[in-house]
């Protein structure tokens, strides 16, 4: 029977297969999504702008109002000087009946607890959640952009098969990283367009996680919920699988590539409405994997968002025009690959007086960076104009770190320095023993910082006091890492250390053959790092045994990043590695022909990193395509950072460049 949409209301599958109406799809400000689905009801009592919650979050305004929240923009006092947007999403219960209100409240809780338990660029970052006067609250990450759904009808027809396939590798991987999370695997289980942002970068960013669950190992059938048009033929017995994602996922492609809603359809029907006859555009090929993800039978499908992904990538490579991948560049073969150049545009550049190794930070409109020239530069992040510099008595290659009012660096001089953020005044500064190359990490009001002195330091932000020290038995220059087990940082004797943030003791630490320069990133229990003994570790974050190792050709002095399911970093050996994080298995390769020391960047699906040979190069994250580079007049040992569609990356050509990402 098909569903008749009225008004912009949707229905779901709810328990018993009746169908639940869920109201209006997302409401969004002008420019602005909120991560969780939000529909407008003139009943709900609404809080107005200026109260505190917490003493700590300020409501600004209402974004959107459904049958159980309501989604205010807040701001996060905390940062007095800094505007700290976020989302505040309060539980409001409207529905009179008991055992409602209390699954209501369940489910509430459980986005909660499901989204504090992942980290994925893809999904929005939960900072707090409490009870106050009665009612819940989950403060969360504020999402730019709009719901795919609007995108969708603002475009008055199908999107591009360039635009969708691209956004289908993004879905995959993060629907991949949900269903491979262990213990407990998570089935979203309400994928469809209203329910995915579109960032200004182009990237979809998924939200409402309302009626996501983890995958419990037994036979039991689950709640009959979801969205009649997106949800496969199993959801509606209460089956809740990962291939049931696939499912919705292909219901979602079909939708945008066809501007036909699926909800105005008879449910499983998408065969009566072929991709290719309702736009030739679209490639067999692509619409292929679409009709597979769309199998009644859910044995029929790809059996996993992984091998989904993996057949669009080829979809990719065979694309006519297409510069993102090629079959070669598949992200199943670890071969160099090698591509076709493009170009990027200069936004601007700023020449200091020497060089220019620091990495800068991006914060209160303007960027900062650190030069050999001994000065701390503070410029203009849209247009390089100089807004003001402060000298120390050394060069400056630690790289800058933004807290409250204050940017926090590192000198040669054996200092560390705490200017104020917008006129570059001295606030505090504290001594150690010898020249300070490793960079400030900050956690609360605690500054982590190493020494050539031998000491990682934490110093109380507020005061510029020293709090506690470690030692080690060598120079301290990579930079600290923090997560639940403990603060991660590698030494120059060969050792990766873990201590307790609060005073400093020696919980664990692990040896490796020769100095560790690389900075640890910490995911999913597994601390990584590499080495100067030519291996990247992953180390359990807890006990520090070895998960797994990659070998690479030479140093490894680059510090790992992180993004979804895999780790991105070089090696001098003039690769760029990606490596699966789970099982340590090589992605892909890229080989610039130069030795890289610089710290890739990912943002929007995209690698940025420096390399010897003076080039800045732009890397496809799926399948290490290269999209641009961009040649300097000196090697780019700095680290790029991306904000806004700009990259800031040094060169010791004495230059900080902005870059067109």
């Amino acid at each position: 029977m098909p569903l008749i949409k009225k008004s912009g209301t949707t229905k779901s599958i709810g328990s018993g297969g009746q169908l639940v109406n869920n109201g209006p799809a997302a409401l969004t400000a002008p420019g602005t999504a909120i991560a969780g689905t939000v529909q407008p009801v003139a009943a709900a009592p609404t809080m107005q702008p200026g109260v505190v919650l917490q003493g700590r979050y300020q409501i600004e305004g209402t974004v959107g109002i459904g049958g159980m929240s309501v989604v205010y923009r807040g701001r996060d006092l905390r940062f007095r000087d800094v505007v700290r947007a976020c989302a505040i999403k309060e539980m409001y219960q409207s529905a009179p009946d008991t055992n409602t209100r209390l699954f209501n409240l369940k489910n509430f809780e459980r986005e909660a607890g499901l989204l504090a338990t992942v980290q994925h660029a893809a999904i929005p970052k939960v900072y707090d959640f409490f009870e106050e006067n009665g009612r819940v609250y989950l403060i969360m990450e504020l999402v730019p952009g709009k719901d795919l759904e609007t995108v969708l009808d603002e475009a008055h027809g199908p999107l591009s098969q360039e635009r969708v396939l691209r956004w289908a590798v993004e879905v995959c991987d993060v629907l991949n990283y949900l269903h491979s999370r262990e213990p407990d695997p998570i089935v979203f289980r309400d994928l469809k367009p209203s329910n995915a942002i579109v960032t200004p970068e182009d990237r979809l960013v998924l939200i409402d996680f309302g009626i996501a669950r983890t995958l419990e190992r037994t036979d039991r059938k689950g709640t009959m919920i979801g969205t009649e048009g997106y949800s496969p033929p199993e959801q509606y017995r209460g089956v809740a699988e990962p291939r049931g994602d696939v499912y919705a996922l292909g219901a979602t492609l079909h939708h945008l590539l066809t501007n036909t809603d699926p909800r105005l359809q008879t449910p499983f029907t998408f065969h009566e409405r072929p991709i290719c006859q309702l736009n030739p555009a679209v490639s067999p090929a692509f619409e292929a994997v679409i009709n597979r993800a769309l199998e009644y039978e859910a044995a029929q499908r790809w059996e996993s968002a992984e091998a989904m992904k993996q057949a669009l990538l080829d979809v990719m490579g065979d694309t006519p025009g297409s510069t993102a991948r090629s079959p070669q560049t598949v992200a199943t073969k670890a071969a160099p690959v090698r591509a076709q150049v493009g170009n990027t545009e200069v936004i601007w550049k700023f020449k200091a007086e020497d060089e220019v190794r620091s990495s800068p930070c991006v914060g209160n409109g303007m960027v900062y960076v650190g030069s050999y020239d001994t000065n701390l530069y503070a410029l203009d992040a849209k247009r390089g104009e100089f807004r003001w510099k402060y000298a120390t008595e050394g060069g400056i290659s630690s790289s800058p770190a933004l807290w409250q009012d204050l940017v926090i660096v590192g000198s040669e001089d054996g200092v560390v320095y705490a200017l104020d953020a917008r006129r570059g005044g001295q606030r505090w500064t504290l001594r150690t023993g010898k020249a300070v190359r490793s960079s400030p990490k900050l956690e609360d009001r605690v500054i982590l910082v190493g020494s050539d002195d031998q000491h990682l330091y934490a110093i109380d932000g507020l005061r510029g006091t020293q709090m506690w020290q470690y030692r080690t038995w060598m120079p301290i220059r990579s930079s600290a890492c923090v997560s639940e087990h403990g603060v991660f940082v590698g030494g120059n004797d060969g050792h990766i250390y873990c201590l307790d943030l609060r005073n400093g003791a020696l919980k664990w630490k692990q040896k490796t053959q020769q100095p560790i320069i690389s900075t640890p990133t910490y995911t999913n229990g597994l601390v990584i790092v590499g080495s100067m003994d030519q291996n990247i570790y992953a180390l359990d974050g807890e006990g520090g045994w070895q998960a797994w190792k990659v070998r690479t050709g030479h140093y490894v002095n680059a510090s790992p990043c992180v993004d979804g399911t895999r780790v991105y970093i070089g090696s001098v050996d003039g690769i760029m590695y990606a490596i699966e994080t789970r099982n340590g298995r090589v992605a892909w390769k890229f080989d610039t022909g130069s030795q890289i020391t610089s710290s890739a960047c990912v943002e929007g699906g995209r690698v940025y990193v420096g390399a010897v040979d003076a080039h800045v190069y732009c890397l496809d994250a799926g399948s290490g395509a290269l999209l641009w580079k961009h040649a300097t007049d000196g090697a780019v040992v700095s680290s790029p950072t991306v904000s806004e569609g700009i990259v800031y990356v040094g060169s010791n050509d004495h230059h900080l460049y902005a870059l067109k990402a």
